[in-house]
């Protein structure tokens, strides 16, 4: 049996037990045997393994979820990015777009955008990536999509109502059997979860809550797209249906928010519907930051993820997510970082990930930086110094 051992740690970020609400420990150390986390402690005290890293100082910690992320894609959307920056506002139509593009791809071209996105995710310190369909919205294109998705990761949603396509415009409802039926059936094999956009401009809250019932139904977990562009009955039909996660919430009432909240669980533990904020879009489309202090005072799980697409948020990078939940967000670092670890793994409902503790799985980041401070304090900075996923260095 393999092991492998990371030590000279000089801050360790575990999401356990330790220090404050990072579980911080100092000059630490973790032992990996089989891809798992089997012993955590004191460098001094650390135990022979048959492999070795020094992290020299550094500090290290869980490598970061991305629990929303779109990357089985085609084509490229720079012009509408620069048209949003000469003052052009964000209605999502542009979705319509990719979709073509998407449409005409080959299944290799779309296997090469995936690999290299999560490549670049990867390098940035992302163990974890959750990867949604949403741009072919056909049976055909939707399957082909998850089923090249899932050779990526294992967290794939089937994201069949992003939009209503063009072709069915004027048959909105139409659509909606479609997707609940023979797109539904094709798309699950591959799917762990559905999502819907339920937003204006794509699908009302009596269009999402069919689709998502049937999701439920063919045995796949709730994720929601929701209050982005407006207020709007997302937020509270993702807590109807016991979404693992509700994504976006820019625009939140009172009323949302104290829906979020009465999800908590019993423990103490945080809600069992989170809120996964998506920086990256808000920054890329010149929109209002969500108020990440409100939900975190109300005691609501908060996730950052990357919403990485090519048309409102074409970033792969967590880190910068991070940054931005600081600055723009309201967020403490040590808040932005637990949710772009353990946050996100709450948002997939794993515990097995997004934390270092024995059992857990053995992803680690080791940050050219003493301190998970830093992933703010230098934003744009590349600190990424080594990736181990798995329990094998990459």
């Amino acid at each position: 049996m393999s092991s492998l051992l990371v030590d000279n740690i000089g801050e360790l970020v575990t999401n356990g037990a330790g220090e404050g609400p990072l579980g911080i420990r100092r000059n630490a150390a973790v032992l990996v045997e089989e891809g798992r986390v089997v012993w955590v402690g004191p460098s001094a005290y650390a135990p022979a393994a048959d492999h070795h890293v020094d992290a020299g100082g550094a500090a290290v910690l869980p490598g970061f979820v991305d629990s929303h992320a779109h990357l089985v894609f085609a084509g490229d959307r720079a012009a509408e990015f620069a048209a949003r920056m000469a003052g052009q506002p964000y209605t999502g139509g542009g979705i319509r777009t990719t979709v073509g593009a998407t449409r005409a791809a080959t299944d290799d071209e779309l296997r090469v955008t995936v690999r290299r996105l999560r490549g670049e995710a990867l390098r940035q310190g992302t163990t974890t990536m959750e990867i949604k369909s949403g741009y072919g919205l056909t049976v055909a294109d939707e399957a082909r999509s998850l089923r090249i998705a899932a050779e990526t990761s294992t967290e794939t949603t089937f994201l069949g109502a992003h939009v209503v396509p063009a072709e069915y415009a004027d048959r909105p409802d139409d659509y909606v059997g479609l997707v609940c039926g023979p797109m539904l059936a094709a798309a699950a094999p591959y799917a762990k979860w559905i999502d819907v956009f339920c937003e204006r401009g794509a699908f009302d809250v009596d269009h999402a809550r069919a689709i998502l019932a049937c999701g439920q139904a063919a045995g796949l977990g709730v994720r929601l797209h929701a209050n982005q562009l407006g207020p709007g009955p997302g937020v509270q039909l993702g807590v109807e249906l016991d979404a693992a996660s509700v994504d976006h919430c820019t625009h939140l009432s009172d009323a949302d928010v104290a829906a979020l909240a009465d999800t908590a669980h019993s423990d103490g533990s945080g809600t069992r519907t989170v809120a996964t904020l998506l920086p990256g879009a808000e920054f890329s489309t010149r929109s209002s930051y969500p108020d990440a202090r409100r939900l975190l005072d109300a005691g609501v799980t908060v996730a950052l993820a990357t919403d990485c697409n090519p048309g409102s948020s074409y970033t792969s990078s967590m880190p910068f997510c991070v940054a931005l939940a600081v600055r723009e967000m309201r967020m403490t670092p040590a808040e932005a970082v637990w949710a772009a670890t353990a946050g996100g793994a709450r948002a997939l409902r794993r515990d097995d990930i997004g934390v270092l503790t024995p059992g857990a799985r053995a992803d680690l980041v080791v940050l050219d930086a003493p301190s998970h401070l830093h992933l703010a304090y230098r934003p744009g900075v590349p600190l990424i110094r080594q990736v181990i996923r798995n329990g094998v260095p990459q």
